[in-house]
């Protein structure tokens, strides 16, 4: 009786412990069923805001003269990304991630910028014309953002699932994602990171170079309105002017109108137009850096080259690349030399461009020799030589490169130094190099004292291809209310002296 009791016993224990690990087994299979089914819920939820918010985080919106496109990625940092091909971009730490708004600059339009650059004050005007457009694409750019990333989450849960209460629930994970990334970024938004911006590329040196803006643009307006009223008179100046050397110039005369380092400063184009048109120039010569940094936004700049109604005769600077000369040689009435000569106006123009291109100094070509430069001088020195006729001017940008020319040409004109000067070298060939016809640059306009424009009317002879005078034009800077001409004789000329090539 006894031994049947403790048998008894023993079995009821034992079921017991059987029930018990079958519930336990039960309990821990549901709860990693609903762990695996909630994880996968999340799972879809992630994917689904993530590839909603590359794709559809994406707007291309009107940003003042510039169309712009403006669209979101993922970052630890978060923030804001500017670029400006090919110039580079800048770095605003205006929120916190993991979300980044990158914007970039697509397209300048030319008669928005053309209208923007002849009336720079129109910046005030501006401002919020540029704050409502970056405001409508940035919401346009979250809306679409947000549907795209529930239209994805849904599709992706009920690929999965075949549920409609699964995507719904994934879609509310997506929706709760969204607000949380959301919410970091406003919380942690930092209106004053627009003055604390970090610039790469070539926008590093912007700091330095454009310092003030808005005094820039003060003082460009005022300058503009100058120069308008003075050029516009200065025809008028000169032939009042009685302590000019006596010279007039007859039909038979040549008219060049020599202009050098206009560095992208817009002014210079009124300032030659005027007097090309005031002196009824025949042909203009630039002996270049015509830009800054050669780059292809710049080439709108050179297109002004057409506004012009007599032939631009262009030679390549430092800071002009081959994409630039190639968008001059583009234009109809330019011609562009590099190591060939070509007669324009009546009379033959040599010319060969800077063999560097240094428009921010970070280059090799930064370390290029004088040496080199000369000896790019011999070089072109015996493409003067094999030249059935020797031109009546030589252009060069750098004045290193003109002195191989001494004795093969009667006349090279040069720029680079931005300051005006006149040489006559030991074999006879007169040196002209010119200041700068833009004031060194649009921010020439900065400084107290701006650089002044320089530029120079040459008199030739048609039939002898000689240099009879010279008229330097000088207009003051910002707050020198002044224009002034010096006119120059030129000495009778003498034959270039011959040079032989030695035998090798």
């Amino acid at each position: 009786m006894s031994k049947a009791s403790d048998t008894n016993s023993s079995n009821s224990a034992s079921v017991a412990s059987t029930i018990r690990r079958l519930l336990s087994a039960v309990v821990s299979s549901v709860f990693n069923r609903r762990t695996a089914r909630w994880s996968s819920l999340v799972a879809v939820a992630v994917a689904g805001t993530v590839i909603g918010l590359l794709v559809g985080g994406r707007v291309e919106t009107p940003v003042g003269p510039a169309d712009a496109s403006l669209s979101l990625a993922f970052s630890a940092e978060g923030g804001t990304e500017v670029e400006v091909p090919p110039l580079g971009a800048l770095r605003l730490d205006s929120h916190a991630g993991p979300l980044l708004l990158k914007a970039q600059i697509t397209r300048l339009r030319p008669a928005a910028t053309q209208a923007f650059i002849n009336d720079p004050a129109g910046i005030n005007a501006l401002e919020k014309t540029v704050t409502d457009e970056i405001q409508r694409g940035v919401i346009w750019m979250a809306v679409r953002a947000v549907v795209a990333s529930l239209v994805v989450t849904a599709l992706l849960a009920l690929a999965l699932y075949r549920s409609w209460r699964r995507a719904l629930a994934a879609t509310l994970g997506s929706v709760l994602l969204m607000a949380a990334m959301s919410g970091v970024a406003w919380g942690t938004f930092r209106p004053s990171s627009v003055a604390e911006p970090r610039y790469t590329g070539l926008l590093a040196n912007a700091p330095q170079l454009v310092g003030d803006a808005q005094a820039v643009i003060d003082r460009f307006d005022e300058y503009r309105g100058m120069l308008a009223k003075l050029v516009g008179n200065v025809s008028e100046l000169y032939a009042t002017t009685s302590t000019l050397p006596v010279y007039t110039p007859d039909p038979d005369t040549v008219r060049v109108l020599h202009v050098s380092d206009i560095h992208l400063n817009p002014l210079a184009w009124d300032v030659i137009r005027n007097i090309s048109e005031q002196f009824k120039v025949d042909v203009i010569i630039d002996s270049g850096d015509l830009t800054d940094h050669g780059s292809r936004p710049e080439d709108r700049f050179v297109a002004n080259i057409n506004t012009l109604k007599v032939p631009y005769v262009f030679v390549r600077g430092n800071h002009d690349s081959k994409g630039t000369e190639t968008a001059v040689s583009k234009i109809k009435n330019a011609v562009v030399l590099d190591d060939r000569a070509q007669e324009v106006a009546g009379i033959l123009i040599y010319g060969a461009g800077d063999p560097r291109f240094t428009p921010d100094k970070t280059n090799d070509h930064d370390a290029f020799p004088a040496t080199a430069l000369e000896a790019q001088g011999v070089l072109n020195a015996e493409t003067l030589r094999a030249l059935p006729n020797p031109p009546a001017i030589s252009v060069v940008h750098d004045p290193t490169q003109a002195r191989p020319l001494d004795g093969l040409t009667p006349l090279v004109l040069a720029g680079h130094t931005h300051q005006r000067k006149t040489e006559l070298l030991p074999n006879g060939t007169r040196l002209f190099i010119q200041g700068s016809t833009g004031g060194a640059g649009l921010r020439g306009l900065e400084h107290e004292s701006p650089t002044k424009i320089n530029l120079s009317i040459l008199y030739l002879n048609r039939t002898t291809q000689t240099l009879q005078a010279w008229d330097d034009f000088t207009l003051g800077g910002l707050g020198e209310q002044s224009v002034q001409v010096e006119r120059h004789l030129a000495t009778p000329p003498q034959p270039p002296t011959p040079t032989t090539t030695p035998s090798r």
